[in-house]
Formats: structure tokens, sequence, C-alpha cells
């Protein structure tokens, strides 16, 4: 097969937030080994760029992502299953890489995000949508199981009876549905996309992106452990946070009455 150009698109706007496109609009951006390879390289990237404050996933064509490309790997699934599987583990490395990022990663949904996308969706810190977005795990309703994400993230967002209900019906949610379950942070109409992604990465972008990290990385761990190692854990935070030069600057720019100005370190 032809390898296809630009199936993942890069871009980084002067406020410092990277835009990852799935650009597959013709098969509704649903993954196929490349594009999570080019996907992979996108997210290492945004990680290692300095300039890159906060990292939106989003899909071209107005739609996210319908999951895996059964189109490519209809033999793979029927025949030899060790070509899907590796799919799965390439998607799981992925986007754990996404979820443990050290900058806030935001999710972006206009029309499907199901399965492998939906995957890619809760993988993200925050979850914002069109309004009328068709959002759920679905791989049930294909006698197929997710493999990147949905036993060990679903829920601990939305517990363990919704969890059931969303992977067990294969049930899609629209945006706003998404927001009173708990799964997105806001919705909008379609139109108003752009401006909701401006306002609400808006506050994450003029913090410290070393507390970012640091926060970011506790909070992951808080539903891992019991309380006592938690507290240990936070306690550690706190020594390496506040013997940052972030710290210092962001104490002596309240006393000064400034604006502060980070390093991230």
């Amino acid at each position: 097969m032809e390898p296809e150009k630009d199936v993942i698109q890069y871009e980084v706007a002067d406020n410092g937030i990277c835009t990852i496109w799935l650009n597959r609009p013709h098969v509704k951006n649903c993954v196929s080994p490349q594009l999570l390879r080019d996907l992979e390289a996108a997210v290492d990237k945004a990680a290692d760029d300095d300039s890159v404050l906060a990292v939106v996933f989003r899909g071209r064509g107005h739609t996210f992502c319908a999951g895996a490309d059964l189109g490519q790997l209809v033999g793979p699934v029927l025949h030899e299953t060790s070509t899907s599987l590796q799919l799965a583990i390439d998607s799981a490395r992925t986007y754990d890489k996404i979820y443990n990022m050290k900058k806030p990663t935001i999710a972006c949904v206009e029309g499907y995000a199901v399965a492998g996308g939906f995957e890619l969706f809760i993988s993200c810190d925050f979850g914002i949508a069109a309004d009328d977005a068709k959002i759920g795990d679905f791989h049930i309703r294909r006698a197929l199981f997710g493999g990147a994400g949905p036993i060990y993230r679903l829920p601990r967002y939305i517990g363990m009876r919704k969890s059931k209900e969303l992977m067990l019906t294969g049930k899609l949610l629209s945006g706003k549905e998404c927001v009173e379950w708990g799964l997105c942070n806001a919705s909008a109409p379609s139109d108003q996309l752009d401006q909701l992604i401006e306002d609400f990465c808006a506050p994450l972008i003029d913090k410290s992106p070393f507390c970012m990290w640091m926060t970011k990385m506790a909070v992951n761990r808080g539903m891992d452990a019991d309380t006592n190692s938690l507290i240990t854990l936070e306690t550690m935070t706190c020594n390496v946070v506040h013997h940052s030069a972030d710290a210092k600057e962001g104490v002596a720019a309240f006393l000064e009455k400034r604006q502060p100005v980070w390093t991230g370190k």
C-alpha cells in the first residue's frame, strides 16, 4: 500500500498552543498504522518543543476519529490476529505518552470520536466537543474490544456503572451529554469551537510549565495508591516544586505586584 501524505499535521500558534490534526477525512480520520506512527512522532515533537505550552488534538473534515481503519485491517482482524494486536499495543503506548505528557492536552471533538478515537479522547487531560458530537467506546457493536485505555481510564472519569453502560451497550453521547456525564469539560456549537479552544487554553498557557508538569504528574497518580503513599507523594512534590526557579519567580512577582516571567525550571 502506497504511503499517504500528511496524515498528521502539526501546527504551533504564537501563543504556544500546538494543534495536532488527524488528516484522513475521507475515512473519518480512521487510525492506520501509518497515522499512528506519525501521531506518535508528533506527540514526541510537541513534548520536546519548549515553545509548546498546550497540545490540542483535532480531526480534519469536521470529525475527530472513527477508530481503527477496518478497511486496512479486515484481513488481519479475521485471520492474522497478531497484526491487529500490534495496532492495539502501539495505540496504548502512544496514548499513554499523551496521558503522561508534561504539558496539558486537550481533545477537541467534532463529529465522531468512537473506538480508537474515543481512546485518544479519554487519554487527553481535557475534552471539549461540539454540542452535536457523537462520542463513545462503540467496540462492542462490532464484537471487538478496545485495547488502549477504556478499562483503566474511563472508570476514573465517570465511575464503574456509567463505564459499563457505555462499554456494554456501545451507545454514543452528544457533546452536551458528555459534559453532563463528566467526560467533557465544555461543549459549544461547531462554529464556536475555535473560540472555545482559545478560551479554555488561556488559563493553562499562562502558568509555570514546570509546575504544570509536576501537578499533572501528581494528579495522574492520585487514584493509583493508598492515602499514606499519596501523602508522601504530595510532600515530595511540594519539595521539588517549591525549590524551583519558577516558584521563586511566582512569589517574587506576587510581592512586587507584577506578572511572573516563567522559565520552566
